[in-house]
C-alpha cells in the first residue's frame, strides 16, 4: 500500500504570473532517502459542456500559444481568487461565447497531472443554454463560436 511522503522542504523557484514553480524535497517512506521533485502550482479551472435549448453543443475556436495552433475547444478558463468553480464557469461561458444557462451540474473534477501539478480542473454541465449578449474577450481572446449537433461530435472529438 502507498504512503504519503514526509514533506522536508518547499522552495520557491519562479513565479511566471500564470503558474510558478517549486521544488520539494521529500523523504522516501521506504527507504528515508531525501529526493527533490519539482511542482508547477496553478490556478484550478473549470471546463464546460454547453448544450443549447435545441441540443446543440457550443464549442469555441481560437489560436493556442503553447501550441501555436488555433484549437477546437469546450468554454473554459482559471478560476479567480475567492471564486467559486461554479461562478467562474457562468462568467467564462457569458464572456467566451455569450451563452448563459440556469442548470448547471458539475459532473466532474480531476487533477489534470497530479505528478507535477498541485491544481484541480472542475468540469460542468450547462444545459438549455441561450445566447443572451455578444462575448466579451480579454485583450488576447479572439474567439469563434460554433453550434454542433449531437450526431456531429464525435466528429470532432
Amino acid at each position: 500500500m502507498p504512503k504519503k511522503w514526509k514533506l522536508k522542504k518547499s522552495t520557491e523557484l519562479s513565479d511566471y504570473k500564470i503558474f510558478s514553480t517549486r521544488k520539494k524535497s521529500t523523504i522516501s517512506p521506504k527507504d528515508g532517502t531525501v529526493h527533490d521533485f519539482y511542482v508547477m502550482d496553478a490556478p484550478d479551472w473549470v471546463n464546460i459542456i454547453p448544450v443549447t435549448l435545441s441540443g446543440e453543443i457550443v464549442l469555441i475556436k481560437q489560436f493556442r500559444h503553447g501550441t501555436g495552433e488555433i484549437t477546437l475547444e469546450i468554454p473554459g478558463g482559471m478560476i479567480d481568487p475567492g471564486e467559486s468553480p461554479v461562478e467562474c464557469a457562468r462568467r467564462e461561458l457569458l464572456e467566451e461565447t455569450g451563452f448563459t444557462s440556469s442548470q448547471w451540474e458539475q459532473i466532474g473534477c480531476v487533477r489534470p497531472n497530479p505528478a507535477f501539478m498541485s491544481n484541480s480542473c472542475f468540469t460542468f454541465l450547462a444545459s438549455d443554454c441561450e445566447r443572451t449578449s455578444e462575448p466579451s474577450f480579454d485583450t488576447t481572446e479572439d474567439i469563434e463560436t460554433l453550434l454542433v449537433a449531437p450526431q456531429e461530435i464525435k466528429r470532432y472529438i
